[in-house]
């Protein structure tokens, strides 16, 4: 198989991240400095930064629901980086990002494959959050917020929008433009007040509570993507660690 998928079924970190490692010559194969494309198998010695990288691990998925000031960064040096904050036995990553001054659900993995294909733009995934902004939202805006929006120099795609009361509406992207929502009611004069992500695809935050997480269930698993067939995971909320 290809090496940065090799890598990236170790729970070492997502194919994007093994590519940029071997781009930099951080990765050997049989004592040999690898390049893109480069295919292995089991019997070859891969090694990151001279450790060995180990066999492949079970797949892990978890929900959690992000607090306000965590940043979706694996890198250690960050305060607060979400990794740390989830305090995983497994070396797990976010799919995808959650601004840090946003909060709700966003979803950590091992599986390396899982996440491209959730990342993956045209694949148009469905996100749902819950927007309350500083004054009354008007029926023109939310109209205007599902045709779409320029910002960043480009019309965003339609999207369902409704309103949950005189400030706060719901809005179902399948996009993930840079903070997108938040510049989609600038541009129309509102400024964001709280931001909560309550949905991807068919995982749903549900009641669990701010800075918890739970394994996904293997209904979960099977429709967020339907290769992923594997046993049943506990669903119980945990604490992270400190």
């Amino acid at each position: 198989m290809r090496l940065n998928k090799f890598i990236s079924e170790t729970g070492l970190c997502s194919r994007r991240e093994a590519d940029r490692c071997i781009e930099a010559g951080r990765v050997t194969v049989n004592g040999v400095v690898a390049s893109l494309g480069t295919q292995v198998s089991s019997a070859d010695d891969v090694r990151l930064d001279g450790v060995p990288v180990g066999a492949k691990k079970a797949p892990v998925y978890i929900a959690l629901n992000k607090p306000v000031g965590i940043t979706c960064t694996t890198e250690a040096q960050v305060e607060g980086n979400i990794v740390a904050f989830v305090g995983h036995p497994e070396r797990i990553f976010p799919i995808g990002r959650l601004d840090k001054d946003s909060e709700g659900l966003i979803l950590l993995t091992n599986d390396g494959d899982i996440v491209n294909e959730l990342l993956r733009a045209e694949n148009e995934h469905e996100k749902e959050y819950l927007v309350w902004v500083d004054r009354p939202i008007t029926d023109l805006s939310l109209q205007l917020l599902a045709k779409g929006v320029r910002v960043l120099g480009q019309l965003t795609k339609p999207c369902r929008v409704q309103r949950e009361a005189r400030d706060r509406f719901r809005i179902v992207l399948t996009q993930g433009l840079n903070r997108q929502i938040r510049r989609m009611c600038s541009a129309l004069g509102y400024k964001v007040r709280r931001l909560q992500r309550i949905r991807i695809v068919n995982v749903r935050l549900g009641d669990l509570p701010v800075g918890r997480w739970r394994e996904l269930t293997a209904a979960e698993r099977e429709g967020l993507l339907p290769r992923l067939r594997t046993p049943s995971a506990a669903s119980s909320a945990r604490p992270p660690s400190a």
